[in-house]
């Protein structure tokens, strides 16, 4: 099971749970989810640390600066890739452009092509 998977399953439960007390507003149950987010923010870190080098860190740092939702998606290619054993560990910088190439390229919008005839 995927840490994304793991995340989307105890949102679920801590919404499931929030409607069934109705305590949507409660506050408890709100720094609760805020703190469940941090802890999956701190092992996902955790990770990234683990797999990435120094400068493909920083790399990914920038980018998600520039675009947060495509980092997003490279951070969790990155850990499905890392735990089917099927990345070099630590993952250097120049292999890291060559991955963000490729995941780019599966996420670009295909190029639409406009043809104007004259008559």
């Amino acid at each position: 099971m995927n840490p994304e998977e793991i995340r989307q399953r105890r949102l679920q439960e801590m919404q499931a749970k929030a409607q069934a007390q109705g305590a949507a507003n409660d506050p408890e149950a709100q720094r609760q989810m805020q703190e469940q987010q941090m802890q999956y923010e701190m092992q996902k870190q955790k990770i990234l640390r683990q797999i990435l080098s120094e400068e493909a860190r920083s790399r990914l740092a920038r980018i998600k600066l520039a675009k947060p939702q495509f980092a997003e998606q490279v951070e969790m290619q990155l850990i499905q890739l890392a735990q089917a054993g099927k990345l070099p560990v630590p993952l250097t910088d120049e292999y890291f452009k060559g991955l963000l190439d490729k995941i780019y390229e599966m996420n670009r919008p295909a190029k639409k092509e406009i043809t104007i005839m004259r008559k």
